[in-house]
């Protein structure tokens, strides 16, 4: 389902994660659980991953992990705070260690001037992991869905 390389940093990820001791959760929007299914595409990764949390809507961001309402209407479901909020909420709801949330566009439609297709926000929480990033990424849906599956296990790699 998913490349070579990136199955392989996969499960170079969970070796390492689980010699730490640590567990993930992911909190994803515009991914719709791809970073979980990479996850746990792995031989093994039960010894590492906790859960995921696919919320795609707003109801679902405040339900489930506890996004306020009025920080979504202030900043919308795309922006660093509702990563952020969406990252804190899976730690504190899991077993998790880390847990990364990824919201954004990914397209064709549905984006702005201000917020266009392709803008996609992530955040890492953590003991020691917090991380909060912004990137926009060129190409249609699936480009930008891939491409968003791969910078966030890169920013679980960066956790230490």
């Amino acid at each position: 389902m998913f490349p070579d390389e990136l199955r392989a940093r996969a499960a170079a990820l969970i070796d390492r994660y689980r010699a730490e001791g640590r567990r993930v959760a992911t909190a994803e929007s515009c991914t719709g659980g791809l970073v979980a299914a990479l996850l746990t595409e792995i031989a093994g990764s039960s010894d590492v991953f906790d859960r995921a949390f696919v919320v795609y809507s707003n109801a679902a961001k405040a339900e489930l992990l506890g996004v306020a309402p009025a920080l979504l209407a202030e900043h919308g479901a795309v922006s660093a705070a509702a990563a952020r909020a969406m990252a804190d909420g899976a730690l504190a709801r899991s077993a998790a260690s880390v847990a990364v949330a990824v919201t954004g566009i990914a397209g064709p439609g549905g984006g702005s001037a201000e917020k266009p297709a392709g803008l996609v926000h992530f955040a890492r929480a953590g003991a020691g992991a917090a991380a909060d990033e912004r990137r926009v990424f060129p190409g249609g849906r699936a480009a930008v869905r891939r491409a968003s599956v791969a910078f966030a296990l890169a920013l679980l790699e960066a956790a230490r």
